[in-house]
């Protein structure tokens, strides 16, 4: 992001955060979005894990949904990142409820 030009206030924001296994994060290295997933959901078709531990479509689900990670972001560009960053927000403050609501 930093190196498409966008400001660090746009990119360094507590929506765009995701714990990442420093290999995996080397592994997506500037990747769009859009382009890495395709490289996840090949790997699930074709059994390699080398972009990722997910095995199947099920667990690359679940794990968007336990980051609240919109689902999608697998079609994503640096264009739609305003859209991600909104979608996030959203599933973010629904799970901080729901967690909120069971105390």
């Amino acid at each position: 992001m930093k190196r498409s030009g966008l400001d660090r206030t746009k990119y360094n924001q507590i929506a765009n955060y995701v714990y990442m296994q420093s290999e995996i994060n080397i592994k997506v290295g500037n990747k769009a979005p859009k382009d890495y997933f395709e490289l996840v959901r090949n790997q699930i078709l074709e059994g390699n894990l080398l972009v990722s531990g997910l095995n199947t479509v099920e667990e690359l689900q679940q794990n968007l949904r336990m980051n609240c990670v919109p689902v999608e972001i697998m079609d994503m560009t640096l264009d739609d990142y305003p859209e991600f960053l909104n979608l996030r927000r959203k599933l973010m403050a629904d799970k901080m409820r729901e967690y909120y609501f069971k105390l």
